[in-house]
């Protein structure tokens, strides 16, 4: 049974657009990349695979993002990790397999921080770890950061979208929510997915993610001309083994 579109209202008084399906087994949680929503093809499909296995699934929009309340340039890294919390937590009992994109990755990696006991096993996609100091703040001119001081916010150009607004509070939020500086305890499978042809995330983020994390069981898998969208045929096949994967590796 699929439940949605619905809400949930958070604490911070933010409604969460979500669809949920129920199943069996872990609960599949969808996290979608920056701008992204829920309707992406990714997201869509995995829903479609889910319901087809008898899995249950959830798929959302951050605050800011697709049919949720606010505007993207209200929002932070921090914001999102705690609509990503709160939602996981109203909407699902019991274990989780989170199931990151981009910056999906990075909020995945918050949510398994901060309630690893939830967590049975990871997918990331692209993952951005920690995006907004390594790939922002680290490659501003000085011109740009003095217009972020100045202006409160600087466009970037982006290869897969509009420009996107960076805002001062977003860099600053960024540096609380790091987890590339400090031990990263991942105590559970993980399947990290990467193409070699993505131009928004570079294939030494992914080697520095599995070279940083404590980790029993993780595997990279480096998929030559795959581009960050990551969502042709076989790579969203790839997708799918890889959460199987988790989940067997899990049980």
């Amino acid at each position: 049974m699929t439940v949605g579109p619905n809400d949930i209202r958070t604490h911070q008084e933010r409604r969460i657009a979500y669809h949920l399906t129920q199943g069996h087994g872990p609960t599949i949680v969808f996290l979608g990349g920056l701008r992204s929503d829920m309707q992406g093809t990714k997201a869509v499909h995995l829903e479609e695979w889910a319901r087809a296995k008898g899995l249950s699934y959830l798929r959302f929009d951050y605050s800011g993002h697709g049919e949720s309340s606010g505007s993207f340039e209200e929002g932070c890294i921090g914001d999102w990790a705690e609509d990503t919390f709160e939602v996981v937590h109203a909407l699902t009992q019991g274990p989780i397999v989170p199931v990151g994109s981009s910056m999906g990755g990075w909020q995945a990696l918050l949510l398994a921080r901060r309630c690893p006991e939830r967590i049975a096993g990871m997918v990331t996609i692209a993952a951005a770890p920690d995006f907004t100091e390594d790939g922002y703040w680290a490659t501003f001119t000085e011109a740009q950061k003095a217009q972020l001081e100045r202006d409160g916010q600087v466009e970037l150009p982006s290869d897969y979208m509009d420009p996107y607004v960076i805002t001062k509070r977003m860099i600053e939020d960024g540096r609380r929510q790091l987890v590339l500086r400090d031990p990263l305890d991942l105590p559970f499978p993980v399947r990290c997915l990467q193409g070699t042809a993505d131009t928004a995330v570079s294939t030494q983020t992914a080697l520095r993610l599995m070279e940083h994390a404590t980790c029993p069981d993780l595997h990279l898998t480096l998929v030559k001309d795959a581009d960050h969208r990551f969502s042709d045929g076989p790579c969203l096949g790839l997708i799918e083994r890889a959460i199987t994967d988790v989940i067997g590796a899990a049980r």
